[in-house]
């Protein structure tokens, strides 16, 4: 049917709830998990809802690449989307930031009365921490060269530079691994055990996104998905990856740095 407006409507899908109820049912089986220690029906219940995920955002990008239903407008539209929901996950880490400096500024009895607690033997900055700072603000230059690759059409530099994005990424997650199992304390050592496990394993988790994020560009790009004019797919992907690594630079200078 012809149309008169330069919108996309979408067509009718199943998977908005599908997904729904697969999501309600994966609420009680995370409840019986914790109950009952049964981790096999909530992992069947993860991988519903992955499969589901790539089904809907394969639809979405049939839409975009094969069927040209994302206009300017819409591009625009969801550009707009993609800032509210960085600014969304900005609010969510500041959150962690405001417990962090709240607990290390006015450290109560129980902690005796110091930041870092007594008996709580902090990471180095100098160590891991500087190693993987070094990774993600590198990462965040050879992302911006995949852009500046792409704005100029030159294929073979974004994926050269894309590449090296993604082995970047993996190897920071690969380090943060490692000094999460070589770490002195543990999550229930008081606050500070809390908010460092809980803020930086929220990060690494955005990393983690953020590479895979980077991972199915890469295929998109090798399938010739993307153009210097219309990439809004890989801008959106670097635009996450900026964000990852401008976290970073707070979190390290925060707690490991300064509160060490």
């Amino acid at each position: 049917m012809m149309k008169n407006h330069q919108f996309h409507l979408v067509d009718p899908s199943p998977w908005p709830m599908i997904i729904s109820f697969i999501i309600m049912n994966y609420t009680m089986f995370s409840i019986m998990f914790f109950n009952s220690k049964k981790w096999k029906i909530m992992t069947m219940g993860m991988t519903m809802i992955l499969w589901i995920m790539l089904l809907w955002w394969r639809d979405i990008q049939r839409e975009s690449t094969f069927q040209g239903n994302h206009t300017f407008s819409v591009s625009l539209s969801m550009k707009y989307g993609m800032m509210l929901f960085i600014t969304s996950e900005i609010l969510f880490f500041f959150s962690f930031f405001w417990s962090f400096f709240h607990h290390s500024l006015t450290p109560n009895q129980e902690i005796g009365l110091q930041w870092p607690p007594i008996s709580i033997e902090s990471f180095n900055p100098l160590h891991i921490p500087l190693m993987n700072t070094i990774i993600l603000l590198s990462s965040g230059i050879s992302v911006t060269w995949t852009h500046s690759s792409m704005c100029m059409n030159n294929l073979e530099e974004t994926k050269k530079s894309l590449m090296i994005t993604v082995i970047m990424g993996i190897y920071f997650s690969m380090l943060q691994m490692y000094e999460y199992m070589e770490s002195p304390f543990c999550i229930s050592d008081s606050i500070y055990g809390s908010s460092f496990f809980i803020t930086t394993g929220f990060h690494g988790i955005h990393v983690l996104i953020g590479t895979m994020f980077l991972m199915h560009c890469l295929l998109r790009l090798n399938k010739l998905h993307f153009s210097n004019n219309h990439h809004l797919g890989l801008e959106m992907a670097i635009w996450y990856w900026h964000f990852v690594d401008v976290v970073w630079l707070f979190l390290y200078m925060s707690i490991y740095w300064w509160g060490k």
